[in-house]
């Protein structure tokens, strides 16, 4: 050890501030643990309930009736994927357009300025809320529930994280790029469009299978507006099964084959997340462009 080495050691202002560093390590790595170890107990204890669930029955027959024994999730699995899918119809194109449009005059309006600040919002906004909005717009105005407003619900959901994604992944597009496009002539739009966009597509469809991530496991909305169906129905008009809102029913009830399936129901949700978790941030990875 050097003089200096040695020097800086005895000084105590030095020592001060490595033993406040070593503390913040020692409680982040904590924290860390902590929080790992929590992770792993949930999904050992859903793996280990939720596994002896899973069998073909499941995905073949409908939810059963009370006292009665036997039955699957059929018809909350397909209720969901339609819920879902058509939401992510809604919800990609305005998100995607939003984005751009906040990072094309993010800059140079107060439109752009409220628009970010409304998306903020709703990121923060509990889902219950807008799942009570919905009701009160559409469900209390058609005089019943149906597919189609829990898709509106998840839809005003994803959108925000859509064009939070989309705006932040094209600000990262360098000048250089863009200066050259309209260099050669090429007007803003297709700029925009076949330039910018183009060259952060992987971190654009990262911000939606995120998003799906985000509204498939939600259950107050579907709450308020698909409510669920016993029988198999895809009549998106009509109050409709869904997965969330089986499983909080399941769940809570005092028949063991409906809480067998909620356990079930629960361990297909979380894995289906973790998938696109997976998907997007491996699959779809990208760094800012070069």
């Amino acid at each position: 050890m050097s003089a200096t080495t040695e020097k800086a050691a005895m000084n105590p202002v030095y020592r001060k501030r490595l033993m406040t560093h070593r503390i913040g390590i020692a409680l982040s790595v904590l924290g860390m643990a902590i929080g790992l170890i929590v992770l792993a107990w949930i999904l050992i204890t859903l793996a280990v309930k939720g596994f002896g669930a899973l069998s073909l029955h499941m995905f073949t027959q409908t939810t059963p009736a009370p006292g009665s024994e036997g039955g699957g999730l059929m018809n909350a699995i397909v209720g969901s994927l339609m819920i879902v899918t058509l939401s992510t119809l809604i919800s990609t194109p305005i998100g995607i357009l939003a984005g751009i449009y906040l990072a094309e005059y993010g800059n140079e309006n107060k439109v752009a300025s409220v628009t970010r600040f409304v998306t903020d919002i709703m990121l923060s906004a509990p889902s219950i809320v807008i799942g009570m909005f919905v009701w009160a717009m559409y469900v209390a105005t058609a005089k019943h529930y149906s597919g189609y407003a829990g898709s509106i619900a998840l839809a005003l959901i994803a959108v925000p994280v859509v064009v939070r994604t989309t705006d932040n992944m094209l600000r990262l597009v360098p000048n250089s790029l863009l200066e050259a496009a309209f260099a050669l002539g090429a007007p803003r739009w297709k700029v925009a469009m076949m330039v910018r966009l183009r060259a952060v597509k992987a971190g654009v469809i990262t911000g939606v299978l995120l998003a799906v991530a985000r509204i498939s496991g939600e259950t107050a909305p579907l709450l308020f507006t698909a409510l669920n169906n016993q029988f198999f129905s895809a009549d998106m008009n009509a109050p409709m099964a869904n997965l969330p809102v089986v499983i909080y029913g399941f769940a809570m009830s005092p028949y063991d084959n409906w809480r067998e399936l909620a356990w079930g129901g629960a361990l297909l949700v979380t894995f289906s997340v973790l998938a696109l978790n997976i998907i997007s941030r491996t699959l779809f990875a990208q760094k800012a462009p070069n």
